[in-house]
């Protein structure tokens, strides 16, 4: 990957459509273009920070025991109308009609298709419990598209869904997918606070956002500060042990931490005056336990053990994958420009040649970039015939967290520079300690993906 041959359209100009940090920054560093309101096209930058998202929910859902689909965008109308929600959905919901007549909709979530796809294959309670989940594309028409990838109409969502025979089950499910995003989202660099939450049109009494604190959040919060304290970290957990899983579930949701939809004030009240937090929060993810709402509805039954059909008991559960790209931006940037964390981070590190067109420079360079590859990391090797200042303005707005520059003047010595993007803390290395360095820091990284 050289800059030389990359396309990286950045832009020194701020666009004057853009009115958050994520979205500035996303146009100037070239990660996406606007297709139409609401609509983008994402660009090699912001597309690699994209797939590297969904792979860490991939890992993280298929380590819990869910299995992975695919479902169409265009979905028909008539499940909608079996389960009662195409009247109700809203003008969010875009409609369409095909050229035989049919209603069809562009789907903005799949609870009418997975529970028609469960129906057509699973009839014992045997075959329980079942989740499965895909990542794809949704659509819902806001009307008022805005923020960039933040609030969208098309967008990149991980949407699951789990089948129990009974609501104890079901609950565990929940709890298990509470665990499932807390590992995920720490993973990337967040810390996303559970919270009580309103169901909306996806219905159902029990169901927690995951939202992460940003002036720019569109949630007005309220929480007690000691939640902020927890971390999940890397503790081992058996994700089919119901009581391990609750445990997580009330460690993290037994402090107060509600959006302002489901806010008591009598209940905060109780919470001491200096834990007391008022602030924004931008939702990244949502989980429901909606019991048996659209089994019943649909016919998705199972024979149960005494051979009379049973409603399963179902649940679904979102990651906005697209919008976490957003919101990742958010809380991680500075006046000069996006810090991505390791776990999302488009490329490992930014290698700088201070002096193209220099035989040492040159070769230590392309060793670097060599050397890096052969443990698993790729950079970005910035080989254009810039200014030393004009390279050093791009690595940092487009926020890779580790740069390795290189010149004839610390070769001689027999180093180069080694700097974090976060800190802006440089050392001198021989090229040889800066890659091991770099690959203690990633090992974590690279370490989870193989789990």
């Amino acid at each position: 990957m050289r800059l030389s041959r990359y396309f990286l359209p950045v832009l020194k100009e701020t666009p004057a459509e853009a009115q958050i940090v994520s979205h500035r920054l996303m146009l100037r560093a070239g990660m996406i273009k606007q297709a139409s309101a609401g609509i983008y096209s994402w660009l090699p930058l912001g597309y690699r920070v994209l797939k590297r998202i969904e792979q860490v929910v991939h890992e993280e859902q298929q380590r819990a025991g869910h299995i992975p689909v695919l479902m169409p965008t265009l979905q028909s109308a008539d499940l909608w109308q079996e389960s009662g929600r195409y009247d109700a959905y809203g003008d969010e919901l875009l409609r369409i009609r095909d050229r035989h007549d049919r209603d069809m909709l562009y789907g903005p979530t799949n609870e009418e298709m997975i529970t028609d796809i469960f129906r057509s294959y699973v009839s014992s309670y045997k075959a329980l419990p079942l989740t499965l989940y895909h990542i794809q594309w949704k659509f819902r028409d806001e009307v008022r598209p805005r923020f960039g990838v933040m609030r969208g109409r098309e967008f990149l969502m991980k949407d699951g869904y789990n089948f129990d025979l009974t609501k104890e089950d079901a609950l565990h499910a929940y709890n298990r997918h509470l665990v499932t995003y807390l590992r995920t989202y720490e993973r990337l660099g967040l810390q996303a606070i559970p919270m009580r939450a309103d169901s909306g049109p996806i219905g159902g009494d029990d169901t927690h956002e995951f939202l992460v604190l940003a002036e720019t959040g569109e949630s007005e919060v309220f929480y007690d500060a000691e939640i902020t304290d927890l971390k999940f970290g890397d503790r081992a957990i058996d994700y089919d042990s119901v009581d391990q899983c609750r445990a997580v579930l009330e460690e993290f949701t037994s402090r107060y931490a509600r959006t302002d939809e489901t806010h008591d004030p009598a209940l905060f009240d109780k919470v001491p005056a200096e834990r007391q937090r008022v602030a924004r929060g931008i939702e990244v993810g949502q989980i429901f336990y909606f019991g048996t709402k659209y089994s019943e509805a649909m016919g998705a039954t199972v024979q149960g053990p005494d051979g009379k059909p049973v409603p399963v008991h179902m649940g679904s559960h979102g990651i906005g994958v697209s919008r976490l790209v957003g919101a990742i931006i958010e809380a991680s940037h500075d006046d000069k420009g996006i810090i991505w964390p390791e776990g999302v981070t488009p490329f490992a590190c930014g290698i700088v040649n201070l002096r193209q067109g220099d035989d040492a420079a040159d070769a230590a360079c392309e060793q670097l970039y060599g050397a890096l590859a052969a443990i698993g990391l790729e950079a970005l090797y910035d080989d254009r015939d810039e200014r030393a200042g004009a390279k050093f303005a791009t690595m940092d707005l487009i926020g890779l967290p580790w740069r390795i520059t290189v010149g004839p003047r610390g070769l001689k010595n027999g180093v180069v520079e080694l700097t974090s993007r976060r800190t802006g803390e440089s050392e001198e290395l021989a090229p040889e300690a800066a890659i091991r360095k770099l690959a203690d820091i990633y090992a974590p990284h690279l370490g989870a993906a193989r789990a």
